[in-house]
């Protein structure tokens, strides 16, 4: 209570200004304001400065999303007591199946397999073949394909779908492959999508890089940069791996001799049971799938359950960089891991788990008896399990890469006892050199096409940017709006402002000379609140009169908050004040005081949150632009503001890259992150709010979303992410539907964060076909593209012009 108040502090500075020197351009009137808007910088807090505050703001956004999460739990509880039949099971089973399977993306086209085998490695009662195959039209898989050195006329087949730690050619794998071969099966071990022969980064030995990393943990690290990718298309990590798993059964059935009815599929621990477990719900060829650590508990939760995991158990999980685990939409449509598990009922399923587990408490497995029970194939329903917990060591815990001896020992009688494949009296071993099962260079220099995946989904984006440009052709100006709108609101979850929202007084408002600021918090939805500095100019020059007693307004908004905007745009708001214009700074949800830290990375909570906005079926820019629009409405309202006078101005102070942006994602220097939600909340606001007088995007935008696929090495957020947004067009045709409204973008960036690379004005004017060409149509002369890393005085000039 000590600290002297804003008021005092902004009239220390100011008190030498006259009412008709505030007026006036003078150059120390101007630094005063300046240094007093620096000096809000660090006390532009609305909801508290108290520590307890701080906390609870920075925990708002995960505190929602755990009450979000903790009713669809409930909800989930009380659909599953609800059904007392195998009728009811299979419509509640169809519903979330076909929910899950929309969520992966549209399955991929089953082309020719054009599998080749490239080379033949004998062993004792067993063969290896290294072969290739196409999953999809130009993407290719490298597999080993274990068979007995004797082939029957009626054979087994078996994929085996490896962990994150280790490719195809692991040596728990080759177990596997030459026990089940040696037993009478067709064992195909594919590397999955981002893995072994198939990653998608440069750094497979220590070779590769100047500086200590992890070669073997760039694969899984790397699965982080394909999901987004894969996400920017509207397609799945998790996706593309079930579908190489269908695509391996196409393989198996292709043989002579394999039984179509004993097709079985193992999901390794670690990631491999993800993908197994989806890839058996959607394709019912597969007899049998034993999916480890999917379904129910995981390694991560306590042993034992509590006694009341059958009401507190979270079904759903939550989010993390790992996209195969937390599925998109998986809260919002109603399909979590026991129901994708439970799908396979009649078939045959064998729950299993890496380490100790509860069988007593687990509410899993009863659900799933009780749903194996409705069918009377309780006998087609057996687990296997290990010992000992995760935070153990190996000498005391059941670790493995894949599927441990341990593990497969409850496996062998199961199997036997289905499909009369013999059980094994020991463990055979006869492991290979790694360099024996590789596929790539193949022998005799026979040519396999390798292409990363960024440039297959390129070109993908190119081929339906041609077919939405010749159907746009047709359409006006209005149809092609409102069709934008109606997409992006598909892809984006609800972006409607609040209804009846109201702006509070967190505070009493505080009057300087120049002008007099009030903190204001809207409460948009549940518990999340937006605060809102708003300052208000005394007195207006001649060009921005006021009519009828009504200001214009510029509305900023950018990631880092508005803290930060006043610190580094101090100069650019000092001139929107002294024209009479007021200014309102907004902290959408996780920016600002509501951000939770400031790191942004692949491990970051950040992350985390944004993927488990995606579980629940929504989008972290979708929700914040919902926020943005609330707080427009409300200011719309207050009557000193004139509503047709009001500009939006995003905007982004992540420093720009000057870094190496090819580096392994756990080097000790990562490349810095662009911080494009400025820029996308600036168009889409555009899109969405026709009423807006002018759009300012200032600084660090992204050139385009589809530059993210021209290298595996995209360098933005996680919550910048909008799921199928390419689907829908670009960043450009949502600049070119704000057209011929004013529009000023500046310092746009490439997908590594750096300047983007077209000199001169027209250079960057070619950045946006689209928009260019909607403003020549409208005959615009509003639409101002510069390369400048930091807006000047003309930026300024220019919105006070079009306030008028």
């Amino acid at each position: 209570m000590s600290r002297p108040s804003l008021a005092g502090l902004l009239l220390v500075v100011l008190a030498a200004c006259s009412p008709c020197m505030c007026a006036a351009e003078d150059s120390s009137d101007t630094k005063s304001i300046a240094a007093a808007l620096k000096s809000l910088a660090d006390d532009s807090r609305v909801l508290g400065k108290d520590d307890a505050s701080r906390t609870g703001a920075q925990r708002m956004l995960s505190d929602d999303l755990r009450a979000r999460r903790a009713e669809a739990n409930r909800r989930d509880r009380d659909a599953w007591r609800k059904i007392t039949s195998r009728e009811e099971w299979e419509k509640f089973r169809d519903e979330r199946i076909a929910a899950l399977r929309r969520s992966l993306g549209a399955d991929g086209p089953r082309g020719e397999l054009k599998l080749r085998s490239l080379r033949t490695i004998e062993g004792d009662g067993f063969r290896i073949e290294n072969v290739v195959f196409e999953s999809r039209p130009g993407v290719t898989v490298t597999a080993n394909l274990y068979s007995p050195a004797k082939p029957t006329d009626s054979m087994p087949g078996m994929l085996l779908c490896h962990s994150h730690h280790r490719p195809k050619i692991d040596g728990e794998l080759q177990d596997m492959g030459m026990i089940f071969a040696r037993a009478g099966c067709l064992v195909l071990v594919m590397d999955q999508l981002g893995h072994g022969e198939r990653r998608q980064h440069p750094f497979a030995t220590e070779k590769d890089f100047d500086g200590p990393f992890r070669p073997s943990r760039q694969d899984y690290f790397f699965r982080y940069n394909v999901g987004m990718q894969l996400h920017l298309v509207g397609e799945s990590l998790i996706g593309w791996m079930a579908h190489d798993l269908s695509r391996g059964v196409d393989v198996l059935l292709a043989r002579p001799g394999i039984d179509p009815k004993r097709i079985i599929l193992m999901g390794a621990v670690a990631g491999g049971g993800d993908p197994a477990a989806v890839a058996a719900a959607l394709d019912p060829r597969i007899a049998v799938a034993v999916p480890f650590n999917f379904g129910g508990p995981q390694p991560e939760n306590t042993y034992p359950l509590p006694d009341d995991a059958e009401e507190s158990f979270n079904m759903f999980g939550g989010g993390s960089w790992e996209s195969t685990r937390n599925l998109r939409r998986s809260i919002g449509d109603g399909f979590p891991p026991w129901v994708i598990v439970g799908s396979l009922a009649p078939r045959g399923l064998i729950y299993a788990h890496e380490f100790s587990w509860d069988r007593e408490r687990d509410p899993v497995w009863k659900r799933l008896e009780t749903i194996f029970g409705w069918y009377d194939a309780r006998d087609r329903l057996c687990f296997t399990h290990g010992y000992g917990r995760v935070t153990l060591s190996s000498n005391e815990a059941s670790h493995c890469n894949h599927i441990g001896a341990v593990h497969r020992k409850l496996i062998y009688p199961t199997l036997e006892k289905w499909f009369g494949i013999p059980a094994p009296k020991d463990e055979y071993r006869d492991r290979r050199e790694a360099s024996e099962l590789l596929c790539l260079p193949s022998p005799g220099g026979a040519e396999v096409a390798m292409p990363l995946l960024h440039s297959v989904l390129r070109l993908g984006v190119t081929d339906r940017e041609a077919e939405r440009a010749r159907a746009e052709t047709a359409a006006t100006v209005e149809e092609r709006t409102a069709r934008m709108r109606k997409e992006w609101s598909g892809l984006l979850g609800d972006v409607s402002a609040a209804p009846d929202a109201q702006a509070t007084a967190a505070a009493a408002a505080q009057e300087a000379a120049p002008f007099s600021m009030e903190r204001l918090v809207v409460k948009t939805e549940r518990e999340i609140v937006v605060p809102i500095l708003l300052m208000t100019p005394h007195s207006a020059l001649k060009e921005t009169e006021s009519r009828a007693g009504k200001r214009p307004l510029v509305v900023g908004v950018a990631q880092a908050g508005k803290s930060t905007f006043l610190r580094e745009r101090a100069d650019r708001l000092t001139e929107l004040l002294k024209a009479g214009i007021a200014i309102a700074l907004i902290d959408v949800r996780g920016t600002g005081e509501t951000a939770v830290g400031s790191d942004r990375a692949r491990n970051s909570a950040a992350t985390s949150l944004s993927s488990s906005e995606l579980m629940h079926g929504g989008t972290l820019v979708g929700a914040q632009l919902r926020d943005l629009r609330t707080a427009l409405a409300t200011l719309r309202k207050r009557k000193n503001v004139d509503p047709s006078r009001i500009a939006l101005w995003g905007d982004s102070f992540a420093p720009l890259n000057d870094r190496e942006v090819r580096v392994p994602l756990d080097a000790e220097k990562q490349p810095r992150l662009a911080e494009p939600l400025g820029h996308l909340l600036a168009l889409l606001g555009g899109l969405y709010e026709p009423e807006l007088a002018a759009v300012v995007s200032a600084r660090g935008g992204l050139a385009s979303l589809a530059s993210l696929l021209e290298s595996p090495f995209p360098c933005i957020p996680h919550d910048a992410l909008i799921p199928g947004a390419l689907l829908m067009g670009d960043l450009d045709d949502l600049s070119a539907a704000i057209v011929p409204r004013p529009m000023w973008i500046g310092g746009l960036v490439d997908q590594h964060n750096h300047p983007a690379e077209t000199p001169g004005q027209e250079g960057q004017r070619s950045l946006l076909p689209r928009t260019v060409k909607a403003s020549r149509a409208a005959a615009s002369t509003n639409f101002v593209i510069r390369p400048d890393d930091q807006p000047g005085p003309d930026l300024t000039a220019w919105l006070i012009e079009r306030l008028k």
